[in-house]
Order: C-alpha cells, then structure tokens, then sequence
C-alpha cells in the first residue's frame, strides 16, 4: 500500500495527483509554503490528507524558523496556519489540524524553541498515523453495509489518495473485498478533474477491485436499470444535522439514489464533522478557476470568452442520506442526536 502523505528527514513526501495516472511521481517539500501552494493547486487533495499535509506545513514552518524566544515562534505558528488556511475553504480537516497544532503549540507555551519544534513534529506526526488507522477502522465498520455480489456506485476519489493510506469510502469497498466478498465497483468520471478516472480507477485497478468507468451522466440510468445496489462517497464537511458537503455531483447522486429505493452512505472520519455548522448552507463552497472547465489536460473544450461557473463543492441534504459511517461507529437518522453523541471525540 502507497503513502500518500509522509513526513521523512525532516521534509514532506507527497504522490504528485496531478500527474496520475500517466505517471507516478513523488513530490518533496521543505518548506510550508511551497506545501500550501501543492494544496491550493490539488497535487494533494481529499479531505483527510489535506488535514494531515496541514498538520506538516505547521511543523515544517516552526523546523524551518530562525526564532529565538518561544513567544515569537508562537507568533510564527499563528502565521504558518494562516497561510495554509487560505488553501481549500471547503475540507473541514484541513482546520480541524490547524486548530489542533496551535492548541498544542499554545499548551507548550514553556518549552525552548527547539523542544517546542520536536512536540510539533511530534503531533504531525501522530495525525497523520491516526488517520491511517481510523481509515482501516472505518473500512472494518462499513463492510458489514456491503453484501456478497453488491455493486457499488462511487464519486470523486475517497481512496487512499484523498488519506494517508487505505481511504475511506473507498477504504470500506476495499475492506469487503478483502474480506473476500465478490463485488463491482462503478466509478464516475468525475468533472471537471476527473477524480474517478485518474484516480480512483487507478487505485482499484491496482488492487484487483473489479470496476468500471462511467461518465457522470450515466449513474441514474444505471441505477434505475438495477445495475447499482447502493452509493458511497466521502464527504469534506458534515454539518450538525447531517448536512454533508462532497465533490460537486455528490447530491444529483443522493437524489437519484432515493428515486430508485437505493442506500446513500457517507463515509469519513469524525474529523469532518462540523458540529458548529447547524446546516449545510453555512458551509463554505469552493469555486474554482475557469481553465479547469474550459479545457481537458491543457486541451480547450469550450471557445474563448465562455462564461463558467465552477463550483467544487455541492451539498447533500440528510433527508438523503441514509447513514454516515465513521471510525466511530455507523451512525443514522436523525442526525442532530446521533451527530450530537460525538462531541466529546471532535
């Protein structure tokens, strides 16, 4: 199993996604803001990885500083996650571990510089090996949602490239698989990046996962044609009633689903959910450049001066959702109570 993410020699390792599947390069970063820039620019992307590479950036940061006096690298710290808060509105993650690295910089407030820096690097560190677990924990819960014979329709890419390793809503399909369970996987394309394609696809083919690229606009037929049995996807963001903010494309999904009588499930760590959010209309929508509409791999598609509207986020009402899985447990309607029994882990 590939890393996508790893902290080694005091430098940040990343698989470079942009490049995938054609070629499988590997990208070092020694700096924050060359990191905040690979994130911006989605050579790392999905939810938990970004939470992790955020939690690198900060650590980087605070190796690389030149203070002297623990106060000013604090004040450094405020800075570096300022940065690479900029980055991607949508992912919750990706503050969840920005929030968590200055709590720890703010409760070791006593410490030298150089002791300061290690307990950083140190919880970088932590992040990142939790997600890799809490992702097979996930895939432990939800394969019990997966039966023998099961065909499953995904969006985007919610593998082990969107964590650490391993995945989520991909890492429950694995789990099943392994587990020896016969089943098909659809995956959509996916645009305007064509996540499912580049990605995803290479990721299940790399492990044997039987599958089948579709273009987005064939999953309704698909599924009103019983060729699907039920839909998992990941998610960036869930809001306190269950709310749930995916890749654009996540809620036609939801809604074609409930019209055929098939389950929709969520699936991601407890790190993205967003207690603090009441619904998903208070969750932020990235819109992203025009380029990535307009052409393909550099390639136009569409004439100069096309006017586009690029969002990269949709959100999923919980009245479609028929559970949400997470390291936690499977949880399910109504999500203002079974949400609300996890406060005490975010």
């Amino acid at each position: 199993m590939f890393k996508t993410i790893e902290w080694f020699d005091g430098k940040v390792r990343i698989i470079d996604q942009s490049k995938l599947p054609f070629e499988e390069v590997y990208l070092v970063f020694e700096n924050y803001q060359d990191l905040a820039e690979a994130i911006k620019t989605m050579k790392i992307r999905g939810a938990p990885a970004i939470g992790v590479a955020a939690a690198f950036g900060v650590a980087l940061g605070a190796k690389a500083s030149h203070a002297t006096q623990t106060s000013s690298l604090l004040d450094e710290i405020n800075h570096i996650s300022e940065v690479l808060a900029q980055t991607r509105p949508t992912a919750i993650n990706l503050f969840w571990a920005l929030k968590r690295m200055k709590e720890v910089a703010s409760t070791h407030a006593c410490l030298k510089v150089d002791d300061l820096k290690r307990v950083l690097e140190e919880e970088a560190l932590k992040i990142a090996r939790k997600d890799a677990e809490i992702n097979r924990k996930i895939g432990e819960i939800g394969k019990n949602l997966i039966n023998d014979g099961d065909s499953i329709l995904t969006h985007c890419n919610a593998g082990a490239l969107a964590t650490v390793e391993y995945g989520t809503a991909l890492g429950v399909i694995r789990a099943a698989f392994e587990e020896g369970k016969h089943i098909q996987v659809y995956a959509t394309e996916t645009r305007p990046l064509l996540q499912g394609a580049r990605l995803t696809m290479w990721e299940l083919m790399k492990e044997g996962i039987p599958s089948t690229l579709i273009v987005d606009s064939l999953a309704g037929f698909l599924m009103r044609k019983d060729k699907i049995n039920k839909v998992m996807v990941g998610a960036d963001r869930i809001a306190a009633n269950g709310d749930s903010a995916n890749k654009v494309g996540t809620y036609s999904l939801a809604v074609l689903a409930k019209e055929n009588n098939l389950p929709f499930y969520i699936v991601a760590p407890t790190s993205t959910i967003d207690l603090s959010i009441s619904s998903g209309e208070k969750i932020p929508i990235e819109e992203r450049g025009v380029k990535e509409v307009t052409q393909i791999s550099g390639v136009k598609i569409a004439a100069d001066g096309t006017n586009v509207l690029n969002l990269a986020f949709d959100v999923t009402d919980a009245k479609y959702i028929s559970a949400i899985i997470t390291e936690k447990g499977i949880l399910y309607p109504p999500y203002l109570k079974s949400l609300a029994k996890l406060r005490k882990y975010l």
